[in-house]
Formats: structure tokens, C-alpha cells, sequence
């Protein structure tokens, strides 16, 4: 017998959208929901990208640049593997009807990833332990945003999701940078922190670690009182060769009646990679060419997400009342119009990132968040979690390309002008591909005429 995917008719994407029937909700619910973004936080801000990276990649791992070539290797892997079964595992939490049950169960599972970080001692033996524990739970944390995602649809309709998906992203930049600071202050700044914590066997970043996993575990709890599996008939899982297949059969699907949909997904790619780059490499810039120091550069990180974190709950209220394709444009476009400005006045330091730097976070967690409200919009009944498994897909797909741009544009700079440090070249790589985004989303038709062929 043939397994039918939904999307395989050309009536399901015409139809209905999970929220053209979704119903109102309350403010707790919607906060509640939003607490995932927040209690999840931590495994970005402090595992990937400020702390346990930093700490994996030291002296103690390694010398010279093998462990952080190793984390390089091991974070493309993950990134591969994320590709190949986000949308699959949504399309099969969608078939099942069990999408609440497995956003718990990739949430309880990232909580103990975090905690178990405590096991790795600051000894080159210890690295690709601690390297397997950190890829696997950088999947685990993707997929359950894709599941996350997936069920907007229980606190928004069309008439809110803008605001609802800015609350979720924006709660999400305050609680990462609240528990960051917090860290830094009870445990990884002090000789001798909370509990008589020191640094001594890389002790304040392992307890850090299990603060991170207690954090995730607790603040998500919320989310699991307001979401609920809906009651409904239940398709029978499928393998992973008929889940592919059936994939496809949506993909072609989505080009044949709404290919609006499918340049949706092909600019956002790119320009997420772009805003991914703003954060991957301000810091560099901070340091390398504007000459902030460590302490400095960590501040700045904590005013930046604090003031992303308001932007962005503040242009989910303008989401609704404009849309988000405009959202997107204006925030894509200041970006780009701010990175060549820091291009051009680095001769200012420091004062030119701080306030250039600080205007640009504004434009970031908007973009991400319009995406996803963009998306929401657009998704049949039923599909969440294979649309948004594709969603994470496409990014993953084309995210060599900012590391890319970045490299190549301080190459040349290097070339061009003969200088020892040309990495504010590589701002104009970041400009490029937000640029190449921006150019590809102009064409694309409101949320509103996207179920036409």
C-alpha cells in the first residue's frame, strides 16, 4: 500500500492553513509558550557560541589549531546531519500527531547533553568526548526548534503570529544573555565563585555546564502546560527512504501550486546565513579591528541581546500591521546600508561599533523572527513540522556561505591593500550575501498571494 503525502495534492496547499483555523489564546498562553525560547537559550549562548566552545578549543585540548579544526569538522557534521533528518523527523511527528510528545522528549534530551558537558576535564583526552556530546547536542537542539516551530499554530492566528514569533525570538535574546551573565558572575569571573567553584580542572565552566542543563530542564516546563497533541487521526510512520520520497512529492508539490513558497525558502537561506554571520564574526571585528578588549567585547555581547531582544519583540507588533515581507526588507536593507558604514568609518574605533554595531543588532532578531511568522502563514493544516524541518534544511544547506565571504573578502583586502589585518574586509562578505537575500525576496509575493500558481 502507498503512503500519500498531503501536500502531493495540489487542494491541500490551496486549502486551509493551520492558522486560518486556529483560535485565539491568552497572553499566559502565549508567554508560556514563549518560555521554550528562553528556557532553551542556553545551549546557544553559553555551549555553542560564548563559553563551552571557547573552553573545548584551549590550550588544554591541544596545541596550535587541532582543536579548533576538530570542532570545525565536528560542527560541520552535525550541520550535514541536521539537513539530512529535520525534515524528516517533523514530517513524521506531523504523520503521528505527536509533536508536543517529541518537542519534550528533544528538550529533556538536550537538558541532560548540557549537563553531561560536566564530564569534560580540560585534558586532550577529554576533547572529542566533549566534541561528540556538544555536535550531537547541537542536532538534538536544532530539530527541537523545528518541533518548536511547528506549534505556533496553538498560540497564534494569522492576525498575531507576528507578535507571537517576535515574543518567542525576543525572550529567547533576553533569557540567553540573563543566564550568560549569570554564569559569569556566580562562577567563571570570581578566583573563587558560588560553592567555592573555581577554575581549578576547568571547574567553573563543567558546573556552568550543569547549570545550563537545570536551566533548560526547568524554564521549558511552562511550554509543556499550554501545548497539547491535538486530537486527531493519526497516518501510520514511515521509513526513511518513504519519508524521502514523500518529501519530495511536497517539494514538487509546492513548486507546481505556490513556487512563491519554495523563493521564500531559497531567500531566506541565504539571508539567515548572512544574519547568522553578523554574530559569528562581531566579535572578531570587535577585538581584531576596533580593539575592544575581552571584557569589553562581553559586554558589548550582553547590550547587543538586550537590545535585540526588545527590537524584536517590538517589531513582531509591526509584523502584524505591515507584514512580514516588509519587516524583512527594511530590516535586511538597514543591515546592509550599517555594514558598509562600519566598513567605511573603521578608522573611528571603538565608538563607531558601539553605536553602528548596537544599530545593527536591532535589524537582526526581526529578520528571524518575520521568517518564521512569514512561514507560519503559509503552511497547510498538518504540515508544520515537515515545512519547518525543510526550513531548517535550506539554511543548513547553503551556511558555508557567510564563513565563506567573510574569508574570501579579508583575503582580499589583504591583497588589494598590502595590510597585516584586513578582517574588516570580511564585513563586506556579511554585506553580500544579506545583499544577495534581500535581492532574492524583492520578487516574492505577500503571505497573502502565495496560494497561487
Amino acid at each position: 500500500m502507498t503512503t500519500s503525502s498531503p501536500l502531493a495534492d495540489a487542494d491541500a496547499v490551496l486549502g486551509p492553513t493551520a492558522l486560518d483555523v486556529a483560535a485565539p489564546t491568552s497572553r499566559r498562553r502565549v508567554i508560556a509558550w514563549g518560555m521554550w525560547d528562553w528556557g532553551s537559550q542556553p545551549y546557544n549562548t553559553v555551549i555553542i557560541t560564548f563559553v563551552f566552545s571557547v573552553y573545548i578549543t584551549s590550550d588544554s585540548f591541544g596545541t596550535g589549531n587541532g582543536p579548533t579544526l576538530a570542532l570545525t569538522w565536528s560542527t560541520a557534521a552535525a550541520g550535514v546531519l541536521v539537513a539530512l533528518l529535520a525534515p524528516v523527523i517533523g514530517q513524521n511527528a506531523d504523520r503521528s500527531g505527536r509533536t508536543v510528545r517529541t518537542l519534550r522528549l528533544l528538550t529533556w534530551a538536550l537538558a541532560g547533553l548540557a549537563a553531561a558537558l560536566f564530564v569534560v576535564r580540560p585534558e586532550p583526552g577529554y576533547l572529542w568526548l566533549g566534541l561528540g556530546i556538544l555536535a550531537v547536542g547541537s542536532i538534538v537542539s536544532e530539530i527541537a526548534g523545528v518541533t518548536y516551530n511547528a506549534t505556533i499554530d496553538q498560540v497564534a492566528t494569522n492576525a498575531t503570529v507576528g507578535r507571537v514569533s517576535g515574543l518567542g525570538w525576543g525572550m529567547g535574546y533576553l533569557g540567553g544573555i540573563l543566564v550568560l551573565l549569570l554564569l559569569n558572575f556566580a562562577f567563571i569571573a570570581p578566583e573563587v565563585g558560588l560553592f567555592g567553584v573555581t577554575n581549578a580542572d576547568g571547574l567553573d565552566i563543567r558546573v556552568s555546564m550543569l547549570v545550563c542543563g537545570l536551566w533548560i530542564a526547568l524554564f521549558t516546563i511552562p511550554t509543556f502546560f499550554v501545548l497539547k497533541d491535538p486530537e486527531r487521526a493519526r497516518a501510520p510512520r514511515v521509513g526513511i527512504v518513504q519519508s524521502y520520497r514523500l518529501l519530495w512529492q511536497s517539494i514538487s508539490a509546492l513548486w507546481r501550486v505556490s513556487r512563491h513558497t519554495v523563493w521564500f525558502l531559497l531567500a531566506s537561506a541565504l539571508y539567515r546565513d548572512g544574519l547568522a554571520g553578523v554574530f559569528t564574526f562581531g566579535a572578531v571585528l570587535a577585538a581584531r579591528t576596533f580593539g575592544l578588549s575581552d571584557g569589553e567585547v562581553i559586554i558589548f555581547g550582553a547590550v547587543a541581546n538586550v537590545v535585540a531582544g526588545v527590537a524584536t519583540m517590538l517589531f513582531g507588533l509591526l509584523d502584524d500591521r505591515i507584514g512580514p515581507k516588509r519587516v524583512i526588507l527594511v530590516s535586511l536593507g538597514s543591515l546592509v546600508v550599517l555594514g558598509l558604514l562600519i566598513f567605511v568609518l573603521k578608522d573611528g574605533g571603538a565608538p563607531v561599533f558601539w553605536s553602528v554595531g548596537l544599530l545593527m543588532t536591532i535589524f537582526v532578531g526581526p529578520a528571524q523572527a518575520a521568517s518564521r511568522s512569514f512561514l507560519a502563514r503559509l503552511i497547510p493544516q498538518g504540515k508544520n513540522g515537515e515545512i519547518f524541518g525543510l526550513y531548517a534544511t535550506t539554511g543548513r544547506a547553503v551556511s558555508f556561505l557567510a564563513p565563506l565571504a567573510f574569508g574570501g573578502f579579508v583575503s582580499l583586502g589583504a591583497a588589494l591593500t598590502g595590510e597585516a589585518n584586513t578582517q574588516y574586509w570580511g564585513i563586506l562578505g556579511i554585506v553580500l550575501i544579506l545583499a544577495a537575500g534581500f535581492a532574492v525576496m524583492i520578487p516574492v509575493k505577500e503571505h497573502t498571494e502565495h496560494r497561487v500558481s
